[in-house]
């Protein structure tokens, strides 16, 4: 069927009716419109005048492919004196007619509407697409069968669904009571010659693609079938049925709806909002979601039992954590923690889900680069695309315990220098939980689950992590599927620092059972502020249950082999130390304080060594910057200052596109055998791009927006780049800047795009050069579907 709005119904409505028999004039909404089912002839349809405008639905815009016409001429504009020639067009799902020589040859079934529109948007999919059916399993969804004429007493419609070759049929019946949860069934409701089908899913039904069609049966015997007609199903959190049912409704807006996010990075003392479009609603990104999944080695290796486990979300969201990245088979992502990255994308440049998920599904191999962060965006638009609630989350000062004591050992020689990098600390890390109840646990550990893409460790084979439960994490049973410990560590490993004698006899120097699992984030689900949920993880740091909880969990009392346990009587060091500075911005110079307090009743005379290298977020070390040593006299009771300059000319040759400065500071008192390490990681933050959108925004309208940016370093930029994109704005594009971008100077340029989709959308920019790079920009913007009616002043948006 198709569907035109006109602005004067009794114009057309004569002569439409005397040219074509067909159509059939209603009033819909108080509007005259005229639905036209498609002859099997040739047929011309008459020439519009300037004053009737066309409202184009998805089977006239098939029409208008077929007949080579300007589609987008005609969806969003008035279209003067058009006229369309239709030859030998087919009646759209007309029914095939099977070669059996026992089916009947006149087709009783004369067409199939899946009411794409109406059930998607019942079902919260018209995002994803209008035109295709896409439902939820576990909800029912209806279709409209045409008949050339009235059922016979005896014959009825029944469903034929596919899903794969190695899989039965199903085959779905009406029936005249309540079905049964577990199965398919329908019920159908009859008017002349239409046949309304509400069709029933069960919500344990496997997710994905179906190819649907309707047969006309008398009892068992088939006497005639359709064409099969794709359709899919997602997960349904909606439904109480349903493994990953989220019991607060108005969350599911932002835990499967958001196509818009907040990534939380930088340090534990300085958190930031890192804008990110999931979109897991654009075009083709359900599709590829599929293909993610069909590519999953057991998949292809062995596909009978991999379809009996896709019904289940924890068997779902685990091969989905595999896939995301590429160690093992042909997966979507390669990860990358250093430069060069020849060849790809360097981790920061990236905004979106979509632009990875799109190479991936051309190349079917790994696309060049990821990181934390973007290993888990990518696998929270997967899974919120396949219907599962999932958020982004962010734990600061993260471990990475590579032997499992669930302590990080930092082992130093007699001149404080780092040896023995096994064990690390990460700035950050990033990981997903998704929710939903854990069938194959005891009860209790339904949730929020922890699933981590990026490749550290292998569980079960493969490089992934999870689904993991966070109360789990929290009671510290580490018994509990899936990778417990190695989570529990991340969040709760003590750091034990440890001196190594020319003997070959390790010191313990001192431990800090606070320091790691700090501020873990995840963005709000009412807004783009950072929601704290650290005590969903453990319990308040320093408390007795958090020890309780730790020790339970198994920690090893005995630190390296060959250790000297230091003296627990031993009294704690008079001498104190603080590392303290503001919040630097790249390209200056800037001051980090040494504070040394000498809490004794006696001067103090001590060495202080400090040092400031480069490093990447995940701890790698890339080069120093500056050291020095100097010597301080403290007065008893009092506070000795020390100021060291960082300054730019020195630390930018190594520091990492992450824009990580590490400072140590050691004192050394004399008198006294134990030292006094400190380190603090210091995030150098980065200048803002402006983003002004004059006017509304105007869903299907040219809007121009003008970007501009200031060169905040001492020396010129060169192989300038802006990556723009927006979920439901515009595809990612990239504009090259010619020649340098001097200090000091400022640049700007407009650009226009046409919003695609209504709502509230996110208009992303990023900027790198040469010298600078990760420079970001958003503008949160909405689309209304026409201009207000009432008269008032355009706004002007700033991102």
């Amino acid at each position: 069927m198709a569907a035109y709005k006109l602005k004067r119904k009794q114009t057309f409505q004569a002569s439409w009716k005397k040219e074509f028999p067909w159509v059939i004039l209603k009033d819909v909404e108080e509007s005259p419109t005229m639905f036209c089912e498609w002859p099997t002839e040739e047929a011309e349809l008459a020439s519009f005048g300037a004053d009737h405008l066309l409202v184009i639905t998805e089977h006239f815009a098939e029409i208008l492919d077929r007949a080579g016409c300007d589609r987008s001429q005609a969806r969003h504009q008035e279209w003067p004196s058009a006229k369309v020639v239709i030859k030998r067009c087919p009646r759209l799902n007309k029914p095939r007619v099977s070669d059996k020589s026992d089916i009947r040859r006149d087709d009783l079934i004369a067409g199939v509407d899946l009411r794409s529109r109406e059930n998607n948007r019942a079902h919260r999919t018209e995002e994803i697409d209008r035109k295709r059916l896409i439902v939820r399993r576990g909800q029912a969804f209806s279709l409209t069968v045409h008949l050339s004429d009235p059922l016979q007493s005896g014959h009825e419609l029944a469903l034929v669904l596919k899903q794969d070759k190695n899989n039965d049929d199903i085959v779905i019946r009406q029936r005249t009571a309540g079905g049964s949860n577990d199965k398919w069934w329908l019920q159908q409701q009859s008017a002349r010659n239409e046949l309304l089908l509400t069709v029933y899913s069960p919500a344990r039904a496997n997710v994905g693609e179906y190819r649907l069609a309707v047969e006309l049966m008398s009892g068992n015997k088939v006497l005639e079938r359709t064409d099969f007609t794709k359709m899919y199903l997602l997960f349904n959190p909606w439904c109480k049925d349903d493994a990953v049912y989220f019991p607060d409704e108005s969350l599911l807006k932002e835990y499967i709806m958001n196509e818009n996010g907040r990534i939380f990075t930088g340090s534990a003392d300085w958190m930031s909002g890192m804008p990110w479009n999931f979109g897991q609603f654009e075009d083709n990104v359900m599709d590829i979601c599929f293909e993610i999944l069909d590519h999953f080695k057991p998949a292809r290796s062995d596909r009978p039992n991999y379809m009996r486990q896709r019904w289940d979300p924890v068997y779902i969201s685990r091969a989905v954590v595999a896939m995301v990245n590429a160690n093992d088979d042909g997966g979507v992502l390669m990860g990358k923690w250093q430069e060069p990255y020849t060849g790809g994308v360097q981790p920061t440049k990236w905004m979106s889900s979509v632009p990875i998920l799109e190479k991936w599904s051309k190349s079917k191999s790994g696309v060049k680069y990821g990181q934390c962060w973007v290993f888990a965006a990518v696998a929270c638009t997967v899974l919120r695309c396949l219907g599962i609630p999932t958020r982004c989350i962010t734990n600061f000062e993260s471990a990475h315990d590579t032997d499992g004591n669930l302590s990080i050992d930092r082992v130093y020689n007699i001149h404080r220098q780092p040896v023995e990098k096994h064990d690390s600390i990460w700035n950050f890390h990033c990981w997903i939980e998704s929710y939903m109840q854990r069938e194959d646990l005891p009860n209790g550990y339904g949730g929020w689950q922890v699933l981590d893409p990026t490749p550290q460790e292998r569980s079960s084979g493969m490089y992934r992590c999870g689904p993991c439960p966070v109360k789990a994490i929290k009671k510290g049973d580490l018994n509990v599927k899936f990778d417990v410990p190695f989570v529990f560590a991340e969040v709760n490993a003590d750091i034990i620092n440890w001196e190594i004698r020319p003997d070959g006899q390790r010191k313990r120097l001192s431990s800090n059972p606070a320091k790691v699992g700090r501020n873990i984030s995840t963005k709000s689900p009412y807004g783009n502020e950072r929601e704290d949920i650290t005590l969903q993880y453990k319990y308040q740091e320093g408390s007795a249950k958090e020890r309780e909880v730790y020790n339970k969990a198994g920690r090893r009392i005995s630190g390296p082999d060959g250790e000297e346990e230091s003296n627990p009587a031993d009294e704690p060091p008079n001498v104190q130390l603080e590392i303290k500075h503001a919040k630097p911005v790249f390209g200056t110079d800037f001051d980090v304080i040494f504070e040394l307090e000498n809490m004794g009743d006696k001067e103090v005379s001590c060495k202080l060594y400090t040092l400031s290298e480069a490093v990447t977020y995940n701890s790698v070390h890339l080069g120093e910057c500056q050291n020095s040593t100097v010597n301080v006299v403290i007065p008893a009771h009092k506070v000795h200052r020390e100021t060291v300059r960082l300054l730019y000319t020195k630390y930018a040759s190594c520091v990492s596109e992450h824009n990580i400065i590490r400072v140590i500071g050691v004192a050394r008192v004399s008198g006294q055998e134990k030292s006094i390490p400190k380190m603090v990681n210091i995030p150098l933050s980065k200048p803002k791009l402006s983003i002004k959108v004059p006017g509304w925004v105007v869903l299907n309208r040219k809007t121009t927006t003008l970007i501009s940016f200031t060169n905040p370093l001492p020396v010129p930029l060169n192989r300038g780049v802006f990556t723009v994109e927006g979920a439901g704005l515009l595809p990612n594009k990239e504009f090259h800047i010619s020649g340098s971008i001097a200090p000091g100077q400022r640049l700007s340029f407009e650009l226009s795009f046409t919003p695609m989709r209504p709502g509230i959308r996110e208009f992303l920019v990023d900027f790198d050069s040469d010298r600078l790079q990760d420079v970001k920009g958003v503008a949160t913007l909405v689309v209304r579907k026409t201009s207000p009616s009432y008269s008032s002043k355009c706004p002007v948006v700033f991102g």
